[in-house]
């Protein structure tokens, strides 16, 4: 299941309209409408968690915990970040699927490569040359 399932599912048990829900979590009504048709998906925690208080649930129940690295990424690394790591969770789950892991170690292994791919980028930003730094703005 996906977030925008998810956030579908849980606004109907809070028998909420899509503008209740706006109203309640402080975004427009656009905006839970883009996430509810998959157009669009958060690009920070402050966010889901406004929309997860709203509908009485959690925000790694919303977003399920792949979802959660994606928009941490966003917030960490910008939109390039966040595909990336999309990426990376859907070749993970790909990789696993249908094998004997428990939703645990599974977890585990996203994690580390979530943790792993950040380690990385720093490693090589240490090796980046400072003119390149200073025309990113970095």
């Amino acid at each position: 299941m996906q977030f925008k399932d998810r956030l579908r599912e849980k606004r109907m048990e809070a028998d909420l309209t899509q503008p209740e829900l706006a109203e309640k979590a402080g975004v427009t009504t656009r905006t839970i409408q883009n996430y509810e048709l998959g157009n669009r998906k958060p690009a920070n925690m402050e966010v889901v968690q406004k929309i997860a208080d709203a509908l009485h649930t959690t925000t790694e129940y919303l977003l399920g915990s792949s979802g959660v690295y994606v928009v941490e990424a966003q917030e960490k690394g910008g939109a390039k970040a966040a595909r990336e790591i999309d990426e990376l969770v859907g070749e993970v789950t790909g990789l696993f699927a249908g094998g004997g892991l428990s939703d645990d170690d599974l977890e585990g292994a996203m994690k580390a490569l979530y943790d792993a791919y950040w380690i990385a980028k720093e490693k090589n930003r240490k090796y980046t040359p400072k003119k390149y730094l200073k025309e990113a703005g970095e």
